[in-house]
């Protein structure tokens, strides 16, 4: 069993569809939204899902995020056999796609994820060694449900002079050094958050947080300001340092968060605090157990 495969260990999936015409896209814009209760089944069956989305960030590309517990190819293998109508659907608009149906055809279409997948960047989660079924275990044991809003945040923005995506990768990673744990922490609403670079040029920067926008935007200017400095040297952005330009990086921010197709969270309503105060509790319960 690999690293990643043990309870805990969280990755992430980030699918770049390519759609074949605007005609594609449009299609997609009416065909996927009613296909999402059962695709929220699905996941919720399959067990190993923290969060997903979809983004359409325009008639060329739907992209599919998810935050989840193991490997991606045993992820795929899972969505195959449990959401296969959900892909066949996409794939009826996607060039060069896999053979569908997906469920008969789980090989090539876990080939063809692992072949679109983009890797996270400087990747940060809240809870290193909680996986979804830990999380949903200590909530049903404690009777509770929680009632604070999830929201995803989806940022796509242009780099500089079209600069290449390795380049991109290198600069993340560079900013990895800068504090991001700490300051991602110490932000205390954050529950994953991760970048990802494309082959257009582009950067994503996906999050998953707690409570209201303006709140979350300036605890990030706040906590983790110089990562953003660092990398709005290479992508399109606000004036830096964003920490002297607050009222700017809201705003920013604002108009290029990308509203998400079928936002899907395992455990709905259960904040951060929420949880490391449940799985504190369960600790306490076990290790008074074990006494």
């Amino acid at each position: 069993m690999s690293a990643a495969e043990r309870s805990g260990i969280q990755s992430h999936l980030t699918i770049a569809f390519p759609i074949k015409t605007p005609a594609d896209a449009k299609a997609l814009a009416e065909e996927l939204p009613p296909l999402m209760a059962d695709f929220a089944k699905a996941q919720d069956g399959i067990g190993s899902v923290h969060y997903s989305r979809f983004l359409p960030v325009d008639d060329k590309t739907l992209i599919f995020i998810a935050d989840i517990d193991g490997e991606v190819e045993t992820l795929s293998e899972n969505l195959a056999k449990s959401a296969g109508p959900v892909f066949d659907a996409i794939f009826k608009h996607v060039a060069n796609p896999p053979p569908t149906p997906v469920d008969s055809n789980s090989d090539a279409f876990t080939k063809w994820v692992k072949n679109h997948n983009h890797r996270a960047l400087a990747p940060y989660t809240a809870f290193e060694d909680a996986s979804v079924q830990d999380i949903k275990a200590c909530a049903r044991a404690a009777g509770f449900t929680g009632n604070t809003r999830q929201s995803p945040l989806l940022l796509y923005a242009p780099a500089k002079s079209g600069l290449r995506a390795f380049v991109l990768e290198e600069a993340v990673l560079t900013a990895m050094k800068s504090g991001v744990k700490k300051g991602s922490d110490s932000v205390g609403t954050l529950h994953f958050l991760y970048f990802a670079a494309f082959e257009n040029h582009h950067v994503g920067i996906f999050t998953v947080y707690d409570g209201s926008f303006e709140k979350y935007v300036q605890d990030f200017t706040e906590k983790i300001g110089p990562l953003f400095d660092l990398l709005f040297k290479y992508v399109s952005g606000p004036t830096t340092p964003v920490a002297k330009n607050a009222q700017e990086f809201l705003q920013w921010t604002a108009e290029n968060n990308r509203p998400a197709l079928g936002f899907y969270s395992a455990y709905p309503g259960l904040a951060v605090q929420d949880i490391r105060a449940l799985r504190a509790d369960s600790k306490t319960r076990t290790d008074k157990a074990v006494a």
